[in-house]
C-alpha cells in the first residue's frame, strides 16, 4: 500500500482507538485515492463506527468527492440502514451513480431502507442510460407556476433553496403538465417590482436538452453558453431535472481522457487504471494492434518490391526510418488537431474543402523545410551528391501527402459513424509507413535511374 494511504489509516485508527471522530478538515486534506485505500482496508465495523462519528452529512459529503466505484465498495460495507441514511443526505445524482455500481440485490435492498422520496428520486435517476444527459441530472431544481407574483416566487424560492441543488435560475413550469414554460435569474427575481407576475418576468427562449440526447452534447451546450445548469425535458418538454457545471465539467474532463487513450490506438478503460486487471488491460489493446500489423505488413510488401532498387543504392535505406518517422508525426500533428476541433464542434464534415486547403499550404510549407533539413543531413552522412536531392524532394511529397491524408480521414470516419480518435493517428501513421516508401523508391528511380 502506499506510504501515504498507510498514513490515512493510521490518523482513521488513531481516532477509533481514542474513542473520537476524526476532524473532517484532516480527511479532507488527504487525497480521495489514498482516503479510500485507508477507508477501504478498515472494517465494517470500523468503518460503521466512522460513519456513526462523523455523521452522515459529514460522510456524505466526503463520499460524493470519491468516484462512484470506490463510494460503492465503501457502502457496500456499510448496514443496509446505515447506507441509506448516508445516500440520502448525497445529492440524488451522486447517489444514483453510487447505486449503479452496486450488485442490483444489495442496491434494492438500500433503496427499500431509504426515505420513499428519496429513493424515488434515485430510482428515476436509474431508468436512465448512464450516457445520456439524463443520467447525469438532479431532480432538484427550483420550480414555480407562472402565475405567481416576484413576492410569491422569493418565498416559495426560500421554503425549497436549502434542497435545491442550485438556486440561480428558477424554472416556470406548468403546474399541471411541469411542462416547462421559462426560466428567470435570480437576480432578475429579486430585483424585479414585487407585484409582477413570473409570466412577465420569465425568459421564454430557454436553452434546454432533451433526456436521451448525449451526456457530452448537454456538457458542451452548457459549456459554450457559458450556464450554470441546464434544465433536461422529455420529448412533452416536461422538465424532468438539470444538469449543473461541476457535473458537466466531470464529463468533459472523462471524454478529454477517453479521447487520449483512443489517439494512442487503444480502447477507453471503463475503471481507474491501477484497478484494471492485466486481463482488461490486454483486451482493450489487442483488437487495434492486430489490426494495425495486418495493415503494416504491406509495407515488407513494398520493400519486397524494391528490393533491387535496394540493392543498387544502400544508401537509400539509411534514410528510410527518417522518412517513415517524419510522415508519421505530420500525419498525428493534424489529426490530433482535427479531432479535438471535431469534439468541440469548431469543424464539420462540410467544411472538408476549407480543411483540406489549409492543411496542403501548411504541408507544403512543412515539406519545404522538412525537405531541405534532410538534403542537409544527407550531406553531413556523405553518401554521395545524388542522394541528397532524392531524399529532400521525398521528405517534400510524404510530408504534404501525410497532411492531406490526415486532413481528411478524421472527417470521413465521423461521417462513416466510425470515431476518428480511436483509428486515426495509428492508422495515419501504418498508411504513411507504406506510401512513403512507395514515394521515396518511385522518385529514387526517376531522378538516379535504377531499375
Amino acid at each position: 500500500m502506499d506510504t501515504r494511504a498507510l498514513d490515512a489509516r493510521a490518523l482513521l485508527r488513531t481516532a477509533l482507538a481514542n474513542g473520537h471522530s476524526p476532524e473532517l478538515p484532516a480527511l479532507r486534506s488527504i487525497a480521495p485515492e489514498e482516503l479510500t485505500q485507508a477507508l477501504d482496508q478498515l472494517t465494517p465495523s470500523e468503518l460503521g463506527l466512522i460513519c456513526t462519528r462523523l455523521g452522515d452529512e459529514a460522510l456524505a459529503d466526503l463520499v460524493a468527492e470519491f468516484d462512484a466505484f470506490d463510494s460503492a465498495r465503501l457502502i457496500g460495507k456499510l448496514g443496509r440502514a446505515q447506507a441509506a441514511d448516508v445516500l440520502e443526505e448525497m445529492d440524488p445524482d451522486d447517489a444514483a451513480d453510487v447505486m449503479g455500481e452496486l450488485h442490483p440485490d444489495i442496491a434494492e435492498a438500500i433503496l427499500g431502507e431509504m426515505r420513499p422520496a428519496e429513493a424515488a428520486d434515485v430510482r428515476e435517476l436509474l431508468t436512465h442510460r448512464a450516457e445520456s444527459a439524463a443520467g447525469i441530472m438532479t431532480p432538484d431544481f427550483v420550480s414555480v407556476a407562472p402565475y405567481l407574483t416576484a413576492d410569491e416566487a422569493l418565498a416559495q424560492l426560500g421554503r425549497v433553496a436549502e434542497e435545491a441543488e442550485t438556486i440561480y435560475y428558477v424554472y416556470v413550469t406548468d403546474p399541471q403538465t411541469r411542462r416547462l414554460l421559462g426560466v428567470l435569474s435570480l437576480r432578475n427575481l429579486v430585483l424585479s417590482p414585487r407585484w409582477k407576475l413570473v409570466s412577465q418576468l420569465m425568459d421564454t427562449d430557454v436553452r434546454c436538452i432533451r433526456a436521451d440526447a448525449d451526456q457530452e452534447a448537454a456538457a458542451r451546450l452548457l459549456d459554450q453558453h457559458h450556464l450554470l445548469a441546464l434544465p433536461v425535458v422529455d420529448e412533452q418538454d416536461r422538465l424532468l431535472g438539470i444538469i449543473t457545471a461541476d457535473d458537466a465539467a466531470d464529463v468533459l474532463l472523462e471524454e478529454a481522457g477517453e479521447d487520449i487513450e483512443r489517439l494512442g490506438g487503444s480502447q477507453p478503460l471503463e475503471e481507474p487504471y491501477l484497478r484494471a486487471s492485466i486481463a482488461h488491460l490486454f483486451r482493450k489493446r489487442i483488437g487495434w494492434l492486430l489490426v494495425l500489423f495486418v495493415a503494416e505488413a504491406y509495407t515488407g510488401t513494398v520493400l519486397r518490391h524494391f528490393e533491387e532498387t535496394l540493392s543498387e543504392q544502400v544508401a537509400l535505406a539509411f534514410f528510410i526510418p527518417l522518412l517513415i518517422g517524419t510522415g508519421g508525426n505530420v500525419g498525428s500533428q493534424t489529426v490530433t488537431t482535427l479531432v479535438r476541433a471535431m469534439g468541440v464542434g469548431e469543424v464539420q464534415f462540410r467544411d472538408l474543402f476549407r480543411i483540406l486547403r489549409r492543411e496542403l499550404a501548411v504541408g507544403s510549407l512543412l515539406g519545404a523545410v522538412m525537405g531541405l533539413t534532410t538534403y542537409i543531413r544527407a550531406w553531413t552522412l556523405g553518401v554521395g551528391i545524388e542522394i541528397g536531392p532524392v531524399v529532400a524532394v521525398t521528405a517534400i511529397f510524404v510530408v504534404i501527402w501525410s497532411a492531406t491524408v490526415a486532413a481528411v480521414l478524421p472527417l470521413v470516419l465521423r461521417r462513416l459513424r466510425v470515431d476518428p480518435a480511436v483509428v486515426s493517428a495509428p492508422f495515419i501513421t501504418t498508411l504513411v509507413d507504406g506510401t512513403g516508401l512507395f514515394m521515396f523508391f518511385t522518385i529514387a528511380r526517376l531522378m538516379l535511374g535504377l531499375g
